[in-house]
Protein backbone atom coordinates (compact mmCIF):
# COMPACT_ATOMS: atom_id res chain seq x y z
CA UNK A 1 0.00 0.00 0.00
CA UNK A 2 1.20 3.18 -0.75
CA UNK A 3 1.42 6.38 0.87
CA UNK A 4 -1.27 7.97 -0.90
CA UNK A 5 -3.44 4.86 -0.51
CA UNK A 6 -2.82 5.41 3.05
CA UNK A 7 -3.11 9.30 3.21
CA UNK A 8 -6.74 8.24 2.01
CA UNK A 9 -7.29 5.48 3.81
CA UNK A 10 -6.68 7.54 7.13
CA UNK A 11 -8.97 10.65 6.02
CA UNK A 12 -12.03 8.31 5.40
CA UNK A 13 -11.75 6.93 8.90
CA UNK A 14 -11.38 10.66 9.68
CA UNK A 15 -14.38 11.45 8.20
CA UNK A 16 -16.56 9.18 9.61
CA UNK A 17 -15.17 9.89 13.27
CA UNK A 18 -16.58 13.51 12.22
CA UNK A 19 -19.99 12.22 11.51
CA UNK A 20 -19.71 9.61 14.60
CA UNK A 21 -19.46 12.88 16.56
CA UNK A 22 -22.53 14.59 15.44
CA UNK A 23 -24.39 11.42 16.79
CA UNK A 24 -22.85 11.82 20.01
CA UNK A 25 -24.09 15.23 19.98
CA UNK A 26 -20.16 16.46 19.58
CA UNK A 27 -19.67 18.92 17.06
CA UNK A 28 -17.55 17.50 13.20
CA UNK A 29 -14.88 19.38 14.35
CA UNK A 30 -14.56 17.40 17.65
CA UNK A 31 -14.65 14.64 15.63
CA UNK A 32 -11.77 15.65 13.34
CA UNK A 33 -9.28 17.02 15.66
CA UNK A 34 -9.91 13.85 17.64
CA UNK A 35 -9.54 11.64 14.38
CA UNK A 36 -6.31 14.11 14.10
CA UNK A 37 -5.20 13.00 17.33
CA UNK A 38 -5.76 9.07 17.41
CA UNK A 39 -3.47 9.07 14.16
CA UNK A 40 -0.71 11.38 15.26
CA UNK A 41 2.94 9.56 15.99
CA UNK A 42 3.18 12.34 19.48
CA UNK A 43 1.24 14.39 21.07
CA UNK A 44 0.21 17.47 19.14
CA UNK A 45 0.13 20.93 20.24
CA UNK A 46 -3.09 23.35 19.19
CA UNK A 47 -1.03 25.56 16.99
CA UNK A 48 -0.52 21.80 15.63
CA UNK A 49 -3.72 21.24 15.40
CA UNK A 50 -4.68 24.16 13.72
CA UNK A 51 -2.19 23.90 11.01
CA UNK A 52 -3.36 19.47 10.29
CA UNK A 53 -7.28 21.15 10.58
CA UNK A 54 -7.12 24.28 9.00
CA UNK A 55 -9.89 25.40 12.34
CA UNK A 56 -9.07 28.96 14.04
CA UNK A 57 -7.03 28.63 16.77
CA UNK A 58 -9.94 29.19 19.31
CA UNK A 59 -12.04 26.69 17.91
CA UNK A 60 -8.92 24.28 18.63
CA UNK A 61 -8.95 25.57 21.90
CA UNK A 62 -12.73 24.92 22.53
CA UNK A 63 -12.51 21.56 20.71
CA UNK A 64 -9.94 20.61 23.13
CA UNK A 65 -11.04 21.64 26.24
CA UNK A 66 -14.00 19.69 25.44
CA UNK A 67 -12.32 16.86 24.33
CA UNK A 68 -10.63 16.90 27.40
CA UNK A 69 -13.45 16.88 29.82
CA UNK A 70 -14.95 14.05 28.13
CA UNK A 71 -11.48 12.01 28.50
CA UNK A 72 -11.42 11.40 25.13
CA UNK A 73 -7.92 13.37 24.82
CA UNK A 74 -5.48 13.55 27.38
CA UNK A 75 -3.41 16.70 28.03
CA UNK A 76 0.84 16.26 28.14
CA UNK A 77 3.55 18.02 28.82
CA UNK A 78 5.63 18.97 26.65
CA UNK A 79 9.10 16.67 25.90
CA UNK A 80 12.14 19.00 27.54
CA UNK A 81 9.81 21.47 30.05
CA UNK A 82 8.68 23.27 27.89
CA UNK A 83 5.27 25.34 28.54
CA UNK A 84 3.19 24.46 25.34
CA UNK A 85 0.30 21.88 26.27
CA UNK A 86 0.16 18.83 23.75
CA UNK A 87 -2.86 16.27 23.41
CA UNK A 88 -3.44 12.89 22.08
CA UNK A 89 -5.74 10.85 21.90
CA UNK A 90 -7.32 8.10 24.24
CA UNK A 91 -6.76 5.30 22.08
CA UNK A 92 -9.09 2.36 23.86
CA UNK A 93 -12.36 2.89 22.48
CA UNK A 94 -13.37 0.41 24.71
CA UNK A 95 -13.32 2.57 27.32
CA UNK A 96 -14.58 5.54 25.38
CA UNK A 97 -17.63 3.53 24.37
CA UNK A 98 -18.16 2.42 27.90
CA UNK A 99 -18.28 6.15 29.30
CA UNK A 100 -20.63 7.14 26.59
CA UNK A 101 -22.87 3.91 27.68
CA UNK A 102 -22.90 5.06 31.70
CA UNK A 103 -23.13 9.12 30.86
CA UNK A 104 -25.72 8.83 28.25
CA UNK A 105 -27.33 5.66 27.05
CA UNK A 106 -27.77 4.23 30.94
CA UNK A 107 -29.14 7.53 31.93
CA UNK A 108 -31.51 7.82 28.68
CA UNK A 109 -32.59 4.17 29.11
CA UNK A 110 -33.31 5.14 32.98
CA UNK A 111 -35.25 8.20 32.10
CA UNK A 112 -37.65 6.30 29.67
CA UNK A 113 -37.91 3.38 31.82
CA UNK A 114 -39.05 5.60 34.64
CA UNK A 115 -41.80 7.11 32.02
CA UNK A 116 -43.09 3.58 31.17
CA UNK A 117 -43.73 2.34 34.78
CA UNK A 118 -45.53 5.58 35.45
CA UNK A 119 -47.56 4.82 32.38
CA UNK A 120 -47.96 0.95 33.42
CA UNK A 121 -49.69 2.19 36.57
CA UNK A 122 -51.77 4.71 34.72
CA UNK A 123 -53.01 2.74 31.67
CA UNK A 124 -56.74 0.29 31.95
CA UNK A 125 -55.80 -3.06 32.62
CA UNK A 126 -56.50 -6.22 30.49
CA UNK A 127 -56.04 -3.83 27.23
CA UNK A 128 -53.92 -3.88 24.18
CA UNK A 129 -51.95 -0.65 25.24
CA UNK A 130 -51.44 -2.49 29.01
CA UNK A 131 -49.99 -5.07 27.23
CA UNK A 132 -47.67 -2.94 24.85
CA UNK A 133 -46.67 -0.47 27.75
CA UNK A 134 -45.63 -4.18 29.68
CA UNK A 135 -43.34 -5.49 26.44
CA UNK A 136 -41.81 -2.26 26.24
CA UNK A 137 -40.55 -2.19 30.11
CA UNK A 138 -39.51 -5.70 29.34
CA UNK A 139 -37.70 -4.42 26.23
CA UNK A 140 -35.80 -1.71 28.22
CA UNK A 141 -35.42 -3.55 30.94
CA UNK A 142 -33.33 -6.09 29.43
CA UNK A 143 -31.92 -2.65 27.40
CA UNK A 144 -30.96 -1.29 30.99
CA UNK A 145 -28.86 -4.97 31.47
CA UNK A 146 -27.22 -4.91 28.69
CA UNK A 147 -25.86 -1.06 28.88
CA UNK A 148 -24.84 -2.28 32.31
CA UNK A 149 -22.94 -5.31 31.23
CA UNK A 150 -21.05 -3.04 28.55
CA UNK A 151 -20.32 -0.75 31.27
CA UNK A 152 -19.06 -3.22 33.96
CA UNK A 153 -16.71 -5.52 31.30
CA UNK A 154 -13.97 -5.34 29.12
CA UNK A 155 -14.69 -6.42 25.22
CA UNK A 156 -12.47 -9.69 25.90
CA UNK A 157 -14.92 -10.67 28.91
CA UNK A 158 -18.01 -10.28 26.99
CA UNK A 159 -16.79 -12.27 24.02
CA UNK A 160 -15.57 -14.66 26.54
CA UNK A 161 -18.85 -14.89 28.51
CA UNK A 162 -21.00 -14.97 24.81
CA UNK A 163 -19.67 -17.56 23.85
CA UNK A 164 -19.78 -19.73 26.89
CA UNK A 165 -23.08 -18.97 26.58
CA UNK A 166 -23.22 -20.39 23.46
CA UNK A 167 -21.59 -23.78 24.65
Amino acid sequence: MSDDDSSVARERVIESMEQSAEVYGLSRSAGRIYGVLYFAADPLSIPELVDQTGYAKSTVSNVTRTLSRLGLIHRRSSTGGGRRVRFEAEREIWFILQDVFQQYIQREVQTTLRTIRRAEEQVAADTREEERVRNLRGTYEDLEEIVQLVSEYSAAELREALAAYER
